[in-house]
């Protein structure tokens, strides 16, 4: 059997893909001697504070607004099992196993750094849990963003503790025996531990940069999509033309000119300006500054993701002088605007790809079959399909409020301005599942539109293999039926699997 690959954390290169390939359990994680190195050495740091009785907040202090009210040193392990206890106040429904494990992933991630004063043994047992797959219940609900994601990062710590809940190999359990069955112990947390758990930003970081990896394959698809519409309403292919991008050139605009250039190389469906009407409606000729206006915002999250995942975002920092600084690496605003910057690029994935359904379905603004029915008025075909499209566009335009624009003074006023980017996140990869569902509609209409016209022979070769992707999760059937199911396949086979493509080329811009 072949040994499973290594992933060495160090806290300072991690990229969403390797993230995706530990979370999915294809890698494992490690960390390297130098590392433990600088994770010793400034736990030694958090000793020496002890032993010299300094003012350390959280270490010997309380927290939040009790941060002036000092802690006797015979009580500063104390602290911190209380911390853990009193945060993990998590509500709704759990975050699921994959949102889980990154953030096992990425808090582990940062405590390597060396920044946070933690214990060998207890950064250990975060590598473990990982490695072999216990993964702490963390409810979804009860983060501000901001002293970090306290509580769904105390649920987590819990179980390092022996308490709380876990899932272990499907079953949920009580924390202890969880750890027990995986051959694992709990730690008893000390000095400065606690905080160094639970004060960070990777529950809102692991959730947005799931919906990142998810937003990638959403807009091949939603490129994907476009590329058949084309076909199916005998599209303009002038609009895409590279001269005509070159004046105004924003890249991913270009790109997905190209794209959709190379996807209909070959079709005898698509045609000229001129040769049917002088131009298609804005869904259609549009959609290269539609659609690369939303990749623009994927390549900025993408920027922040790469910071975030491997940056330090607790609170004090300990540094490698010796010096213990308190000062707001918690707080989650630049993700929370990233994430609510990617919620409307994604949103109008999703309006677009709506735009185009109708245009396939509605008789007035084509030459296709009423709503694609195979008997139009006996049978309503795809009526009621363009509806669900329109009711998730609309469920994403509420959902695209932003979450960063609004904060709740907490800790009596100590903790004044927070980010609510947990609240972002969780919002965006909702947005991003609905968006999935509205182009996986387009495309089993459009595919739906070029069967019943038998297109097929006069299709290009890169749609055509489009379609035979469709039609292996949709299989083709004119008579009337729910696509419920389907629809949701197809979904979720769009954000985990990439569309295919004719060429490696069209991969441009993820």
């Amino acid at each position: 059997m072949e040994q499973q690959k290594v992933y060495w954390l160090n806290g300072t290169d991690m990229t969403l893909e390797e993230l995706e390939r530990i979370v999915q359990g294809v890698w494992q994680v490690g960390v390297s001697p130098e590392v433990w190195a600088k994770v010793e050495a400034s736990r030694q740091h958090i000793e020496r504070c002890i032993a010299e009785k300094q003012v350390v907040y959280g270490v010997t202090t309380g927290f939040g607004k009790l941060a002036d009210v000092p802690i006797q040193q015979e009580d500063v392990a104390r602290l911190q099992v209380n911390l853990i206890r009193s945060h993990a106040m998590g509500v709704g429904d759990s975050f699921p196993v994959d949102v889980v494990r990154a953030l096992l992933v990425l808090r582990t991630n940062a405590l390597v750094k060396g920044f946070s004063g933690i214990r060998r043994e207890t950064l250990q047992l975060l590598v473990d849990c990982i490695n072999r797959r216990v993964h702490p219940v963390i409810p979804s609900q009860g983060s501000l963003g901001a002293s970090g994601d306290l509580a769904p990062l105390a649920h987590m710590a819990l179980v390092l503790m022996g308490e709380g809940q876990a899932e272990y190999q499907g079953v949920v359990m009580d924390g202890a025996a969880a750890l027990q069955k995986a051959g694992l112990q709990p730690v008893q947390l000390t000095a400065k531990e606690g905080l160094a758990l639970i004060n960070g930003t990777q529950a809102m970081t692991a959730v947005g940069a799931l919906a990142t990896l998810e937003a990638r394959r959403l807009g091949l698809a939603a490129d994907a999509a476009l590329a058949l519409t084309m076909e199916a309403l005998g599209g303009i292919t002038d609009a895409f033309l590279p001269e005509l991008h070159s004046t105004r050139p924003y890249p991913e605009q270009a790109e997905v000119a190209q794209r959709i250039l190379g996807l209909l190389s070959g079709s005898r469906l698509t045609t000229h300006q001129g040769e049917v009407r002088v131009q298609d409606a804005y869904s259609l000729r549009c959609a290269p500054q539609v659609h690369g206006a939303s990749w623009q915002a994927v390549h900025y999250v993408e920027d922040k993701l790469a910071i975030e995942m491997n940056a330090v975002t607790d609170n004090p920092i300990v540094l490698p002088d010796g010096r213990i600084l308190s000062g707001g690496h918690f707080h989650g605003q630049p993700m929370a605007l990233a994430f609510d910057f990617l919620k409307l690029a994604v949103a109008e994935w999703a309006n677009i790809s709506e735009r185009r359904t109708e245009r396939l379905v509605n008789p007035q603004l084509s030459n296709l079959p009423a709503f694609l029915a195979g008997e139009a008025g006996l049978e309503s075909g795809f009526m009621i399909i363009q509806y669900v499209a329109a009711a998730l566009v609309s469920e994403n335009k509420v959902l695209a409020h932003p979450a960063s624009v609004d904060s709740i003074p907490s800790s009596a006023n100590q903790e004044d301005h927070v980010s609510m980017g947990t609240i972002a996140a969780r919002q965006v990869r909702q947005m991003v599942h609905n968006s999935a569902r509205v182009v996986a509609i387009e495309l089993i209409a459009a595919t739906r539109a070029l069967l019943m016209n038998r297109c097929q022979e006069q299709m290009a070769p890169a749609t055509l293999r489009i379609l035979e992707f469709v039609t292996e999760h949709v299989p083709f059937r004119l008579a009337d039926s729910s696509y419920s199911a389907e629809i949701e396949k197809l979904a979720e086979v769009l954000l985990s699997t990439p569309i295919p493509m004719a060429h490696s080329s069209f991969q441009e811009g993820i």
